[in-house]
């Protein structure tokens, strides 16, 4: 997995949306709420809500939304939310991958439609563009929290049974197989290191730059189906910038 940096990425999508902290502490409310009803209000029990939480306090989502999330899925609420994938392209033949949480398929299949024929992608069948994305276990150490170099970094995450290490000016991205995130998340913060995110995502086996032409019609995309109350996660295989 050579050359994909994430975390720049992902400080640069976080910085572009302090504007709908709102909307983006609904989502993880969502989470939160699912993962509570299905596996339990204990996150030390229930690793799915432990990761949500993790990935709440890493938004800087306040307390009081995640215990009251946790709550109301504690009650006698009868929401219930379905997850649903959506696949296609976007301008300049990106792959993009979409997460949704949602109590309304019609509702949620409308806004991501919109979303691609509006901004010059095409929605894709099941299966068009998964095959291009795998599952892995995500977790940053931003590198002004550790005293630790990259062969100690790399020892640690070794031990821990991570996958893959990738080191930048800013962070230590660690990737690994998503059956043993949890495991490695735990040891690496037994090891004494605070963790800037944690969480599973879907990385691209390959990255394509995204057309100079097309770029402006490429972030349209994808701020318009993050702007959906329903989906809770966008993946694409753009090339980083950088790359």
């Amino acid at each position: 997995m050579s050359g994909h940096s994430k975390w720049h990425n992902i400080q640069g999508r976080k910085n572009a949306q302090d504007a709908k902290r709102g909307k983006v502490f609904q989502k993880l409310s969502r989470e939160i709420y699912m993962a509570a009803k299905s596996g339990g209000p204990d996150p030390s029990g229930n690793p799915t809500l432990r990761m949500v939480i993790d990935k709440a306090r890493s938004n800087n989502m306040p307390k009081d939304n995640i215990q009251r999330a946790i709550k109301k899925a504690e009650g006698n609420s009868d929401e219930h939310y379905d997850e649903i994938t959506y696949e296609g392209y976007a301008p300049g033949g990106i792959a993009v991958f979409v997460e949704a949480l949602t109590d309304n398929k019609n509702r949620t299949a409308s806004d991501v439609r919109v979303a691609f024929t509006r901004n010059g992608g095409s929605l894709g069948a099941t299966g068009s563009v998964a095959y291009m994305f795998d599952r892995k276990g995500y977790i940053v150490i931003d590198r002004s929290t550790t005293d630790a170099d990259e062969d100690q970094v790399l020892l640690d995450v070794m031990d821990a049974g991570g996958d893959d290490l990738q080191t930048s000016d800013d962070a230590f991205e660690i990737y690994t197989d998503p059956k043993q995130f949890t495991a490695v998340r735990d040891a690496l913060e037994k090891a004494g290191y605070k963790l800037a995110a944690a969480e599973l995502t879907m990385v691209p086996q390959n990255t394509t730059p995204v057309p100079a032409d097309k770029k402006e019609q490429f972030e349209h995309l994808v701020d318009a189906l993050e702007d959906s109350d329903d989906v809770q996660n966008v993946y694409t295989a753009a090339a980083d910038d950088e790359d």
